[in-house]
């Protein structure tokens, strides 16, 4: 009971962190510090952890930003697009089906999510900026995510080669099929892709950041998950 009680203070030290890092603009730690990456496997679960979570936090508010200055009150609402281009990807629907799921292969999901949103990110900086009286905040958002999900990325890739090194190069890479699209040069259409990408993205974010806190209770702590 006590370690219990320990590792869920622990974990909302942890997001109390990273909602003060977004709150007061700083970024998270650098997953490898000028080059040096002898970096506990402990120490690296804490530091992506903390930092999936600050993604997480800011596509939300670039989600809601966009919502509030493009999309309420238009009709083109009943077009939005339920699906998404990793729906295909098996990945468990909550925390008790996580913990079932061997850690090398929850790794390589988590990977596969990450690596699939590089392109579409990409996209959506370019459509962004392309829309009509573009916000620089939304825009500027969509940056910081970029750059943020490169040392997710390579946080993710440490974790795999210091835990499971034999299940490194397993992950699935998705490609976005609605990304031209963003394209077109209807206005209305841009803007439902635009935001089907940002909701999109921001829903796997939620699954990454949830399975890393499953995998840095296993494999880091050792506690009672």
């Amino acid at each position: 009971m006590k370690s219990q009680g320990s590792a869920q203070k622990r974990t909302l030290l942890l997001l109390l962190i990273s909602n003060l890092l977004f709150c007061q603009n700083v970024q998270p730690l650098p997953i490898c510090s000028a080059g040096d990456c002898q970096t506990s496997l402990r120490e690296l679960f804490d530091r992506v952890v903390i930092l999936s979570h600050y993604i997480h936090t800011l596509y939300t508010d670039m989600f809601i930003e966009f919502d509030k200055q493009y999309v309420q009150d238009r009709e083109f609402m009943v077009k939005v697009i339920n699906d998404c281009p990793t729906s295909s990807l098996a990945t468990p629907e909550d925390k008790e089906q996580a913990l079932k799921v061997p850690p090398e292969v929850l790794l390589n999901l988590i990977l596969s999510l990450v690596q699939s949103s590089s392109d579409p990110l990409f996209q959506l900086i370019t459509g962004v900026g392309g829309i009509q009286e573009a916000p620089e905040y939304i825009l500027s958002r969509a940056k910081e995510i970029e750059e943020q999900n490169k040392q997710l990325l390579e946080g993710v890739e440490k974790i795999i080669s210091q835990a499971y090194p034999e299940a490194k190069g397993n992950g699935i890479y998705f490609v976005w099929s609605q990304l031209p699209s963003l394209q077109g040069v209807d206005e209305e259409s841009k803007i439902l892709s635009l935001r089907n990408t940002i909701r999109c993205l921001r829903r796997d974010s939620h699954k990454v950041d949830n399975f890393l806190k499953v995998l840095r209770c296993q494999i880091a702590h050792q506690n009672n998950c």
